[in-house]
């Protein structure tokens, strides 16, 4: 795949050109950069009930005025963005900017982005917007257990391309961490890189994925016969409510390159039966005062860390209904596929739902040791990067929703008297999807297997989420009406009478519907 895009993309982090950390910019720091860099547009971003990326361009007519929109914001109409959750009658809302996540944007020249918060008549955080609820939950955790929440995403996509050739063919279901030539859209990819790290300053790293697809079979002309090849994008840990912004420029970025590099890209949890569905994963970390407070000092998990584990596990089906919001996700979520399909949590072992992965905990310099020469040793000590990762959630995950639905679900965990007692209960050693005979396994619990079962699980949650009014009712009714309007309530009894090829088909359009929904 060697169409290149009509320009290449380079970004200038504004830590760099204002030296300061972000959380520190002001707004005569961004007006010197309005100046100095001859910004002419202002585009305001914000993200829709959809997830995905808005944006409001405003033109720079002089200082002055660029002053005021960094001061006040601007207005917009609330009932077409949260449609369904406020009404027209009294919809006017505000967005204001956020210095901290200004940006020069690779994709205009001599544009500013920056992202805002919805703010009500009277100037206060509107409570029903997601990224307030968020904001909001994270407070909560850290007034009442002294903790802040760190988390870092993994972004799974498909890129979808005419094949042009035969060589160095591409290898189903064995491309993880692949290089060129078995893959071909490496190009993109560095380039998405490029671009993510500069506007974030966060990205760990990227890499092909496992999954591929030669030719892909659907009723969709974007899809039918093109060749899919599937990567990650992986985060380093930040805030939880900086992580949310920086998943949803992301998922900007990656579409606006691919798009440039006449690509299709998708998010949707399964492209095909058989093959690695689109995940969302997020790995947390517990801190205080900067510092990672996941283990203790002789390297083991600490209590706390448990504590977070048995939270999480006692609100995971609920947390399906932020986390995994169209039917295709429940055909991701099978055995076999390193998708949880049961409620369980185990060290290094993909098949859980919370995986405790390795953390450089008793490691020592090994670089040391395999490189004799090195005289200098690195002290570990002073870094401590053990995180828990959740695997349940897939790319129609609304980021800000199921990251305050995570951070509320460890504040249970961090208060309640059960947690320790919840996380032992929910331990595993084995592979789940290969020992389910074993007392250990069948005990467990299940993840919903449906839209339907989620928005019923979700129900029965709902006075946890609205608990100090963290959730408005309103959000949890939008979430379990869209939810039932999947319409999938006994899903697989209803495949099981179809003959193969009319499941395939079925579950195909299933699949394909959502291709770029989130």
């Amino acid at each position: 795949m060697k169409t290149q895009p009509p320009q290449q993309h380079s970004i200038r982090p504004l830590i760099q050109l204002i030296d300061k950390d972000p959380n520190d910019f002001q707004r005569k720091d961004l007006l010197k950069i309005i100046q100095t860099e001859k910004i002419k547009q202002l585009n305001l971003h914000y993200t829709g009930m959809d997830g995905k990326l808005k944006e409001v361009k405003i033109p720079i007519n002089h200082y002055d005025y660029a002053d005021m929109i960094l001061a006040q914001g601007e207005r917009l109409d609330g009932s077409s963005v949260f449609k369904g959750i406020i009404d027209a009658s009294h919809s006017d809302l505000y967005i204001v900017p956020i210095y901290k996540t200004a940006f020069l944007s690779p994709f205009e020249n001599n544009t500013m982005g920056i992202m805002c918060r919805f703010l009500d008549s009277n100037g206060d955080l509107a409570l029903f917007a997601p990224d307030n609820i968020l904001l909001n939950a994270h407070k909560s955790l850290t007034e009442k257990t002294g903790y802040t929440l760190n988390a870092l995403g993994e972004i799974e996509f498909y890129v979808i391309y005419d094949k042009k050739d035969s060589l160095f063919s591409g290898l189903e279901q064995r491309a993880y961490h692949q290089a060129a030539p078995f893959v071909k859209t490496g190009d993109m990819i560095n380039e998405i890189l490029d671009v993510t790290a500069g506007l974030t300053g966060s990205v760990k790293y990227a890499h092909s994925e496992v999954g591929y697809i030669e030719a892909l079979k659907s009723t969709d002309p974007e899809l039918n016969g093109k060749c899919c090849e599937q990567y990650e994008v992986e985060f380093l840990p930040r805030p939880v409510e900086d992580m949310a912004y920086f998943m949803t420029l992301a998922k900007w970025v990656i579409r606006n390159i691919a798009y440039q590099y006449k690509c299709g890209v998708t998010f949707t949890p399964k492209l095909e039966e058989g093959y690695a569905g689109n995940g969302l994963h997020f790995h947390l970390e517990l801190a205080k005062n900067g510092k990672n407070m996941m283990v203790t000092k002789d390297g083991q998990l600490s209590d706390d860390c448990k504590k977070m584990i048995g939270g999480l596990c006692h609100h995971a089906p609920s947390l399906t209904a932020f986390g995994n919001t169209v039917s295709s996700a429940y055909l991701r979520l099978v055995p076999n596929q390193e998708a949880p399909t049961k409620i369980s949590w185990s060290e290094n072992n993909r098949s859980a739902l919370i995986r405790v992965p390795l953390g450089w905990r008793q490691t020592g310099d090994m670089a040391k040791k395999i490189n004799l020469a090195e005289q200098d040793c690195f002290d570990n000590t002073k870094t401590n990067r053990q995180t828990i990762e959740f695997r349940s959630p897939d790319g129609s995950a609304h980021i800000n929703l199921l990251l305050a639905g995570m951070t509320i679900a460890t504040q249970e965990g961090l208060l309640s008297a059960k947690s320790l007692e919840r996380a032992e209960k929910y331990y595993v050693t084995k592979n789940i999807f290969k020992e389910n005979d074993t007392t250990e396994i069948t005990d467990l619990s299940t993840l919903p297997a449906s839209c339907d079962e989620s928005a019923e699980s979700l129900l029965k949650d709902r006075a946890f989420y609205e608990q100090d009014n963290l959730f408005p009712e309103k959000i949890i009714d939008y979430c379990y009406k869209k939810l039932k309007k999947e319409n999938d309530q006994n899903i697989n009894e209803r495949f099981a009478e179809l003959t193969a090829d009319k499941r395939l088909k079925a579950t195909r359009e299933i699949m394909h519907k959502d291709l770029h929904k989130h």
